[in-house]
């Protein structure tokens, strides 16, 4: 993306400058005087459903609001070919051509122009977002160092092997995979962590975090030692202390629970919801997970949302399938066998096999809040909220009371996800999702909710004797595989037939908080 756009942007300045823009900013966005609020506050609803919404968009062609979130604004782009919209929040740019926001340099000169008007600083508003201008003292630094490190498409900035400390392959692949996440990666090296733990930033993981990002991203390409990072690991997480190898999955959550605590500030437990904050990590990785439970008797439905990190997902057969179309029951449902006996081998069917109504059964029997005693019930999990980066763990382990072994099936995945399907809000009135939205599914991605293959963690080996490698994107259609010191460029092709245990995907589009 140039700094003017792009082309579509291009040809409507060329035809009608930049007025347009200015006027909508003027009246509707920097709103300088009470008239010019009053009558954003009148005019500001959608034309479609007369509705205020916090992501109303103008249309830059024609006097048209559309919201963003029930897709009137998209609905009146395709109608009348209005390819650009600007939001009245933020004041960027949308281009449904592009299907992206755009960046341009004159609009945001005049963007600029009226947030540095004082008549702006009597408005007692939030602050408008503003690019980033170096200060004085940065502009010195900046002079004293002229060398720049330009990063294009084929630079390897960024890709560092780890050395093995002793069986510490788990390790190293969590530590690939969390210095690759896009958004985390920006976190740190914008410098926006401020430790929390006044005189034992020795002891604080986010610290050593962000120390780690500086070694990756500062272009040495001799492997680093982690040495500190497994120390901190092995001090806050004292059942993965020891040269044992361990489970990759286990270490990433324990990772993520120190770091959501050192981000706090705390060392210990916390009494309260771990998830329930706003630092960086749980700004990324927490989603909800809505648990819907049906009482077969009066079709009374409990629901709870529980935060959570990740998604383990099961690979052996799978118990019988409830199915809301099968044989009615006294309670009005019915069971069918046929899909339940199977071991998936894709992660759509992984999810579609993990989000279907399950049959709790006599012997599981919940106190319906309706009925006032015991009853059958059914049981369904879906996404409430769904994650920035959002990762599966595929089960491969297997333990059960003497017996253990690894499940080797091929378990496909695409590098493109739409999460569209597993969605509460795709549920339908039988406790179950429209077969029609995911037999779509793979046609048919909502932009929304379509994440982006970013690093992969895979196991080889048996369940006794194994070792952890992790594939990587450094760039779109850059993929590495990480082997402890050991890099080496990989095709998409490797990465998507490779024995995944770890998928990690990225959102590909955020919407500001």
């Amino acid at each position: 993306m140039s700094v003017h756009g792009c082309q579509h942007l291009s040809a409507f300045k060329a035809a009608k400058g930049t007025d347009p823009f200015r006027i909508i900013y003027s009246y509707f966005i920097a709103c300088p005087s009470a008239d010019a609020r009053r009558i954003k506050a009148k005019s500001c609803v959608c034309h479609t459903c007369r509705q205020p919404t916090l992501r109303l968009h103008a249309c830059m062609y024609c006097i048209y609001f559309g919201c963003y979130g029930a897709k009137h604004i998209h609905e009146h782009a395709k109608s009348k070919k209005h390819n650009l919209a600007i939001d009245l929040t933020y004041g960027t740019v949308i281009c449904f051509s592009c299907e992206d926001y755009v960046y341009d340099k004159d609009l945001e000169d005049i963007a600029r122009s009226f947030s540095q008007k004082p008549s702006l600083n009597l408005v007692n508003l939030k602050d408008p977002f503003s690019s980033w201008e170096p200060s004085e003292d940065e502009l010195q630094l900046l002079k004293k160092n002229p060398k720049r490190r330009k990063v294009d498409a084929k630079s390897t900035v960024g890709l560092r092997g780890l050395i093995n400390l002793g069986n510490t392959c788990f390790m190293n692949c969590i530590v690939q995979a969390l210095t690759h996440t896009p958004i985390l990666r920006d976190f740190f090296l914008a410098d926006r962590h401020t430790c929390q733990m006044p005189g034992e930033s020795k002891q604080c993981l986010v610290c050593e975090m962000a120390r780690l990002f500086q070694e990756f991203y500062s272009g040495i390409c001799t492997p680093h030692i982690p040495y500190k990072l497994l120390h901190l690991v092995w001090t806050n997480a004292r059942h993965l202390a020891g040269y044992e190898q361990q489970d990759a999955h286990e270490f990433l959550i324990a990772a993520l629970d120190v770091l959501h605590r050192h981000c706090k500030g705390t060392n210990g437990m916390s009494c309260s919801n771990p998830h329930l904050c706003n630092c960086i990590i749980d700004q990324i990785f927490t989603g909800g997970l809505q648990s819907d439970v049906t009482c077969k008797q009066c079709n009374n439905v409990s629901t709870t949302i529980d935060p959570i990190w990740d998604i383990s997902l099961d690979l052996g057969p799978g118990p019988p399938a409830f199915s809301s179309h099968s044989t009615p029951s006294p309670g009005g449902t019915g069971f069918t066998n046929s899909p339940g006996n199977y071991e998936p081998t894709s992660l759509l069917e992984c999810l579609k096999r993990f989000t279907r109504p399950e049959h709790l059964g006599s012997s599981a029997k919940i106190k319906c809040g309706k009925c006032h005693c015991y009853q059958e019930s059914t049981k369904q999990l879906t996404m409430k909220k769904l994650p920035v980066v959002a990762c599966f763990h595929l089960k491969r382990f297997e333990h059960s009371t003497g017996y253990h072994k690894k499940i080797s099936t091929f378990v496909s995945f695409p590098d493109e996800l739409d999460m569209t399907p597993f969605m509460s809000s795709s549920r339908n009135d039988n406790n179950g999702f429209s077969n029609q939205i995911i037999q779509d599914m793979p046609t048919s991605l909502s932009c929304d909710n379509k994440y982006s293959l970013f690093a992969v963690v895979n196991h080889c080996g048996t369940i006794e004797v194994g070792h952890y490698t992790c594939y990587i994107r450094l760039h779109k259609d850059q993929w590495f595989k990480c082997d402890d010191h050991m890099i080496t460029k990989a095709t998409i092709t490797e990465v998507l037939n490779s024995e995944g245990y770890l998928l990690f995907y990225h959102k590909q589009i955020l919407e500001y908080e």
